[in-house]
């Protein structure tokens, strides 16, 4: 059985470890499973290590893992600086427990000494205000012309022998009221 792969192919793995390692250089702390949290541990220490250097090389190295311009300048001068004396352990792990939908271990990853950074509620925002805006419509009754009911045809079903029945109403399926 094949271990600490992720269950991935190489570059989906390279791939993932980049997205989450510039997404915790961006909000200092990300939720995660344990086993891509202790995957992407060795490499976000590797990159705070470059930074603390904070040579052109090691900068151009990592701009070249990093996904974001954001990420790296706020690696190179707020979380290398703050780094500068401390020799290593620059993140942690905490489990967090169990994912509901699969039970899958989860697990916090943040930089040590660093508060966690806001979210942007704009989306959140947007989806509240979209249902407001669906009740005000729900509470304003919609004036129905009376010709358009008596244009209307009735459902009719054509028997064999060429009469007219009115269509039943379909049977509700399991479920429906």
């Amino acid at each position: 059985m094949r271990q600490g792969k992720l269950g991935r192919d190489v570059g989906a793995r390279r791939a993932l470890l980049r997205s989450l390692v510039t997404n915790l250089f961006l909000y200092n702390r990300i939720e995660t499973t344990e086993a891509k949290a202790k995957a992407m541990r060795p490499v976000a220490e590797r990159l705070i290590t470059k930074a603390r250097k904070g040579n052109l090389h090691n900068t151009r190295l990592a701009a070249a893992y990093l996904t974001s311009p954001e990420a790296l300048k706020k690696l190179f001068e707020e979380i290398g600086p703050k780094f500068v004396e401390r020799p290593g352990g620059y993140t942690r792990i905490m489990k967090t427990g169990m994912r509901r939908g699969d039970a899958a271990p989860m697990a916090m990853i943040e930089l040590v000494g660093f508060e966690p950074v806001a979210v942007k509620e704009g989306k959140k925002e947007k989806k509240a205000a979209a249902p407001k805006k669906v009740a005000e419509k729900k509470a304003e009754p919609k004036a129905k012309s009376p010709l358009k009911k008596a244009e209307a045809p009735k459902k009719t079903m054509v028997k064999k022998a060429g009469t007219k029945v009115p269509a039943a109403k379909k049977a509700p399926v399991s479920g429906e009221k």
